[in-house]
């Protein structure tokens, strides 16, 4: 390893050479306080920034163990110490000047939700921290710039990592908070397991957001009370005695009047199964971890799903055990999605009257009487979501607006009216007397064959060269074949969406085989990240644009893979 001044003393050597001198400047170099590693540089300074990271060992951080002594704690800790370095990187961004994205110091921005993310790792043995982000080389044209580069590198970047990654600098009422808040969310998760609720609600939280576009609390917003009959008492290790709605397993269904807060209190339960940071609104809004938004999704690819127990008996003779089309239908595209959902052990769906397929959910009492059941191959979600429960433990959380079949099939009924819920089982089961249910007796189905195979593509694993690129959270692509992500609507950052890519490119080459099913190699796979994090699928070399996805999103995106990743 080289020193600071060696660093230094190239950098002046290779002063207005032509760009690529700068990739002499590649390796490790110890500073003072930490390792600067120049890992990749840049091609020219129009191209994509120059990745660096920056170690400084645990004992020199300083921080205490108990920071970082679980893997709650360590996630609160990293995202902590990420979002004070990034404030103080976009401070220095383009004080360096020159051409192109010449002095641009870039570092991951975390939002609302508390993500593991690549850009700042620390080490759950020893304390070591890592933080990963990009330097657009200094140039003036294609000549090299190096004092604005010495600028950066021997002036910012040292007073940013001296004033956010040690303990000596810390803000430690803010750290303790932080840490204290990631406690209280990981015990009231086992809190509600333990009470049989798949969600809770805290009082007091903020549920609207500033608009459809950003994700802040809305500013004088009503905040959330909970029906009385719903509400339950915890106490936090922390914050001492909260109270909150819980809802309880089984199935829910929230109604009301449009613009009353229905789909506002579902998309606070979707995004529930993250933690969120103090002062968002959310941070006491759990819900059960595994859980999945269903929806329609015309157009949509299915690969040899099992959808029998919704659709079966097509006039064209097609096997719906074994499913598979290009171009799914809302209906197709949406059973799909639940056996799909089944099969990664989520155990609560969450589903919207707006964004569903009208044939899949219902089937009103006048269609059943012209159209009967032995002519209509689609089992409607109502004659299954009470099975779904009994047989198979999985809670449904419905929002309906204009149909009230499903009174008869709830356990619990909300109605929200002007952003504040209550409680109208009785009520709402008294009035459905006067509409006979008229589903009848349906045979119960089997449960769906989930033996799916991954093939093994031994062209795509003998690729030297593989080009991914991620548009937003609309979808990525892997060389020329592009997933669409639209609709998997629990993705909140595009870190999510780069990590996806990167692991589909890793098990394609490493781990789909051809003989284990797609549940089979997930399962292990995560398993392999919990015990190494990002390392597990990107090697030594992990970039620092990447945050953890929960496993169904990572299977919701191969599954909607279009090049046949399933054997067929």
């Amino acid at each position: 390893m080289k020193t600071a001044t060696e660093l230094q003393t190239l950098l002046r050597q290779i002063d207005h050479k032509g760009y690529p001198a700068y990739k002499d400047t590649k390796g490790k170099y110890q500073f003072p306080q930490y390792i600067l590693s120049i890992d990749h540089v840049q091609g020219d300074p129009f191209a994509a920034p120059s990745k660096v990271s920056i170690l400084v060992s645990g004992k020199t951080a300083g921080f205490e163990y108990s920071c970082y002594e679980n893997r709650h704690r360590r996630i609160a800790f990293q995202d902590f110490l990420l979002r004070k370095m990034s404030a103080k990187v976009k401070d220095y961004s383009f004080k360096a000047k020159g051409s192109g994205k010449s002095g641009l110091i870039e570092l991951s921005h975390p939002g609302q939700e508390i993500l593991e993310r690549s850009a700042c790792t620390v080490n759950s043995q020893n304390g070591d921290i890592t933080v990963r982000m990009e330097i657009g080389f200094p140039a003036n044209g294609r000549t090299i710039n190096s004092g604005e580069l010495i600028k950066i590198l021997f002036d910012f970047l040292p007073q940013c990592v001296s004033q956010t990654l040690f303990d000596s600098t810390c803000d430690k009422k803010q750290l303790a908070n932080t840490l204290q808040l990631a406690d209280d969310q990981w015990f009231l998760r086992g809190k509600i397991e333990e009470l049989g609720l798949v969600a809770f609600v805290a009082n007091g939280s903020v549920l609207p957001r500033k608009s459809g576009v950003s994700s802040l609390p809305m500013k004088d917003a009503i905040p959330f009370s909970s029906p009385t009959s719903m509400e339950v008492v915890i106490e936090l290790p922390h914050h001492g005695q909260i109270k909150g709605m819980g809802i309880k397993k089984g199935v829910t269904l929230i109604v009301g009047g449009g613009y009353h807060g229905k789909s506002t209190l579902l998309e606070a339960l979707e995004l529930g199964v993250y933690n969120h940071i103090a002062g968002d609104g959310r941070e006491f809004v759990i819900t059960d971890e595994s859980a999945m938004k269903l929806r329609a999704e015309d157009g949509r690819s299915i690969q040899k799903v099992d959808i029998s127990m919704f659709i079966r008996n097509l006039p064209n003779g097609r096997d719906t055990s074994a499913f598979f089309t290009e171009d799914a239908s809302g209906s197709t595209s949406q059973a799909a999605a639940t056996v799909e959902a089944m099969e990664m052990g989520s155990k609560l769906f969450l589903i919207d009257e707006d964004t569903s397929a009208t044939n899949f959910m219902i089937r009103d009492e006048l269609m059943q009487r012209v159209v009967s059941r032995d002519v209509e191959p689609i089992i409607p979600f109502i004659d299954r979501v009470r099975e779904l429960y009994k047989q198979h433990g999985i809670s449904t959380i419905l929002v309906a607006g204009s149909s009230g079949s499903y009174f008869h099939k709830a356990d619990c009924v909300i109605q929200m009216n002007r952003y504040q819920p209550m409680e109208i089982t009785e009520f709402a089961k008294k009035e459905a007397t006067a509409f006979p249910d008229m589903a009848g007796e349906l045979e119960k189905a089997s449960l769906p064959d989930f033996k799916r195979i991954v093939r093994q593509d031994a062209g795509f694993a003998k690729e030297d060269r593989i080009k991914s690129k991620s548009f937003g959270l609309d979808g990525f692509s892997i060389n020329k074949e592009s997933v669409d992500t639209r609709y998997i609507e629990q993705l909140v950052d595009t870190e999510q969406l780069n990590a996806i890519s990167h692991m589909l490119i890793y098990l394609k080459k490493n781990k789909f085989d051809g003989r284990h099913t797609l549940a089979e190699v997930v399962e292990q796979f995560y398993r392999e990240i919990d015990e190494n994090g990002f390392v597990a699928f990107c090697g030594v070399s992990t970039p620092g644009n990447l945050a953890m996805p929960r496993k169904l999103e990572l299977y919701a995106a191969v599954n909607r893979c279009r090049n046949k990743l399933l054997e067929i």
